[in-house]
């Protein structure tokens, strides 16, 4: 397993992936340095994407493996790396949400992410923010 920052040698990968943002976001994410990829053996198998919460707190607003690779540690070896590169880059709290319907807050608090409110949209159930310092 390979982690790295997305450069625009990975947008095909992700554009044809990552079907909730334009590929006019996806290159200024990768312009930005805010997603990254994860790939087995030259195989792409998934990213994290994220953005800065009010300007200056990370927030991973996208985090997905291909499903044959999910249950084998890799979203957490991504979240961890990203943590990591997060923390190297001075910042000490990060941020996440999932639905409250989604199995991934379990997932997140299995990390060490902490529920600290939520919100909703339209129809849609409780989304959960999390929180957890690095």
């Amino acid at each position: 397993m390979q982690i790295y920052i997305a450069d625009h040698t990975h947008t095909e990968y992700i554009v044809q992936n990552d079907k909730w943002v334009t590929r006019d976001i996806i290159n200024q994410k990768i312009e930005s340095n805010q997603i990254y990829v994860v790939f087995d053996n030259d195989k792409f198998i998934g990213w994290l994407r994220y953005g800065l919460f009010w300007d200056y707190i990370p927030f991973m607003n996208m985090l997905y493996i291909l499903e044959e690779y999910r249950g084998k540690g890799i979203g957490t070896s991504l979240v961890g790396f990203w943590e990591k590169e997060m923390h190297s880059l001075g910042y000490q709290i990060v941020l996440t949400s999932s639905l409250q319907t989604e199995i991934a807050q379990h997932f997140y608090v299995k990390l060490g992410y902490r529920a600290i409110g939520g919100l909703t949209l339209g129809d849609e159930p409780l989304e959960l923010i999390f929180s957890k310092t690095i």
